[in-house]
């Protein structure tokens, strides 16, 4: 874990009580935030570490560990350590954990999912309809139609055409955190949908004939039709969740 200097200010040393592995945590996000670091910026060497938060080795390699599967540190073996992307995927594993866990929480966070999509998409018509150009109004009619082209919901193709649609729909906003969220909840609405046999051809088709009418709407810069097709969208999908959950 060799690296060069460190530049800003260590870590505030600690006494010469072993803190415990919370504190250990506590004081590395501390270190990221005095210093105001960045993705991709290097953090403190190990060594540098121990001495800095009077904890012992092992301390300071399990907070790392816990940091990285929050994606707030990266270990890049052979290099270093440094500050990670800081995203949401600690919340997409949380969240797919537990509509796979029980019977009744996947049908809860399938409802879940599809209100907060929902209420991103629907509640940035206006700024959504009049901002995406027409070049990305063509790309998601190609998406569209490499939907119609794919069929089957269950299809990796028409998946991976749906999840990309829905992300270039709110990419105009240029919020990270929208678009990080957006693509989590997505994530897990991929990752449970296939244990939950709710998904029909009819419905198949209606998500594509919607899509459709989302894309129209955005073109005839529309901002009421392409809320009222959202809706449409999502509708069916409450429904049969709905229906899947009381006949369970």
């Amino acid at each position: 874990m060799g690296q060069g200097p460190v530049r800003r200010t260590a870590p505030e040393p600690k006494s010469a009580r072993q803190p415990l592995r919370q504190e250990v945590v506590d004081g590395i996000k501390a270190y990221i935030l005095r210093n105001e670091l960045r993705p991709g910026d290097p953090l403190p060497t190990e060594p540098a570490l121990c001495e800095a938060l009077g904890a012992s080795r092992s301390s300071v390699r399990e907070a790392i560990r816990i940091l990285t599967a929050l994606d707030i540190v990266e270990v890049r073996h052979g290099h270093g350590t440094y500050v990670g992307r800081l995203s949401l995927s600690a919340l997409v594993e949380s969240l797919t954990f537990r509509g796979l866990l029980s019977p009744d929480d996947d049908f809860q966070v399938m409802s879940d999912l599809i209100e907060v999509r929902e209420l991103f998409e629907r509640g940035m018509a206006e700024r959504l309809v009049a901002s995406l150009d027409e070049k990305q109004i063509d790309r998601l009619q190609e998406l569209v139609d490499e939907m119609r082209r794919a069929g089957g919901g269950q299809g990796k193709g028409f998946v991976e055409a749906d999840r990309a649609f829905h992300t270039l729909l709110v990419a105009p906003l240029g919020n990270d955190l929208i678009g990080q969220l957006s693509a989590a909840f997505w994530d897990v609405y991929v990752i449970v949908a296939p244990h939950l046999d709710v998904f029909t051809h009819e419905h198949e088709v209606a998500t594509i004939a919607n899509h459709q009418r989302i894309v129209n709407a955005v073109r005839e810069r529309d901002p009421v039709e392409f809320a009222t097709a959202l809706t449409d969208h999502y509708a069916p999908v409450r429904r049969r969740i709905a229906e899947a959950r009381a006949a369970r």
